[in-house]
């Protein structure tokens, strides 16, 4: 992205740009960001912001992963997961 070995600039740079979008949720986490939206193509768009601005401030190359879980059975948020996680921990085994 840049020469410097912080990128913490270039990250609020893409999560700025991407918070703009209407129904996108976006989690950051020490080694990544978590988008939440009703359609990929919403996803896409985050990640074609994110570019965009990263572009902007002049970055040479850009890297992106995405890894996509769709789930079609019933609807689950991101926050429907964290509640199941932590009542999981909270249990006494």
């Amino acid at each position: 992205m840049g020469m410097e070995t912080s990128v913490g600039r270039y990250v609020k740079a893409a999560v700025r740009a991407m918070s703009r979008i209407p129904g996108l949720t976006v989690d950051v986490t020490p080694m990544s960001s978590v988008l939440e939206a009703e359609s990929i193509g919403t996803i896409l768009e985050a990640v074609e912001v994110s570019h965009r601005a990263l572009r902007s401030m002049g970055a040479k190359r850009i890297s992106s992963s995405l890894r996509i879980d769709e789930r079609l059975d019933k609807r689950r948020m991101m926050s429907d997961k964290i509640r199941g996680l932590e009542r999981l921990r909270s249990r006494k085994t």
